[in-house]
């Protein structure tokens, strides 16, 4: 993947939520921002510009002059900390923003003499705080609608995009929703708990509240719980996937992620053969000589 640095804004008086910490809002039980650092774990540099809370990872944080001054001027108070040919520009309240969609934009400014790529919406409409910039183009923008104008407070970000040969990338329906309201954060909560993504989204923030960076076949331990409980019993199902998880944990230990993964499912395949075993011999019987 192109080698990347990434600003998040997360400032903003949130004046529709009632002045509401609106990246510290949860969705998911996991804060806003928290959402939109995990899609870019890979950066070489990850900048907050906003209010200092606790996050789940590691950032540098930085604050706009003067705070409130708007997103040109937190956008370049976050440069001053990137150092990448690309940077990741993304607002803090995108709960459904996901990797294949930074991959996206990142392959896509990469790519010819464009100076960088940023998202349109459903509609057609720019989402200039879902996009990646090149570096040195982005840097003279800044200086120049800064000297232009005495400073970047209070300037629309279309002043910037206006200026930019940007490719527009085209994300699903959900990769630039944003939460400035109340109902966009119920509506949010309940989208999750929607039953094609719930799952999905519980292992997301199990593995996050736990630090854990370990893509597994999650179809691989749903079937061997079912084996378990049904071959066995109800209860082996949460007791066989615990054990299944301690003893890929020592074969692992010290692996890479692919090996972990890889750990995971071995055991898992074991575990599921032994509990088909268990059903086959509850229905075969005890007598002599059966199959």
């Amino acid at each position: 993947m192109t080698a990347y640095d990434a600003i998040v804004l997360a400032g903003g008086a949130a004046k529709r939520l009632g002045g509401a910490d609106k990246p510290g809002v949860r969705v998911g039980g996991r804060a806003l921002l928290d959402r939109v650092l995990g899609v870019c774990a890979d950066a070489g540099a990850t900048v907050v510009v906003g209010g200092r809370r606790p996050t789940a990872r590691p950032v540098t944080w930085t604050r706009e002059v003067p705070p409130g001054g708007g997103p040109l001027a937190a956008l370049g108070a976050g440069m001053r900390h990137t150092s990448a040919e690309s940077v990741l520009v993304l607002s803090a309240d995108l709960p459904f923003l996901g990797e294949a969609t930074v991959g996206s934009l990142l392959a896509a400014a990469a790519t010819g003499s464009h100076e960088g790529a940023l998202c349109t919406d459903p509609d057609g409409r720019d989402q200039p705080l879902v996009a990646v910039y090149r570096a040195e183009p982005l840097r003279r923008e800044l200086a120049l609608l800064a000297t232009e104008h005495g400073s970047l407070a209070g300037l629309p970000l279309r002043l910037l995009t206006g200026e930019l040969d940007l490719v527009r990338v085209e994300a699903g329906p959900l990769a630039s929703f944003d939460c400035d309201t109340w109902e966009d954060i119920a509506a949010a909560r309940a989208r999750i708990r929607e039953h094609g993504t719930v799952l999905d989204e519980w292992i997301n923030a199990v593995k996050d509240e736990l630090g854990i960076e370990l893509d597994v076949d999650t179809g691989v331990l749903l079937d061997l719980a079912r084996d378990a409980a049904h071959g066995v019993a109800r209860p082996a199902a949460p007791l066989t996937t615990f054990l299944v998880g301690y003893a890929a944990a020592r074969a692992s230990s010290g692996a890479s992620p692919e090996a972990a993964a890889e750990a995971v499912a071995e055991a898992a395949r074991k575990a599921t053969a032994l509990a088909l075993r268990w059903e086959e011999e509850a229905g075969s019987g005890n007598g002599a000589g059966t199959p």
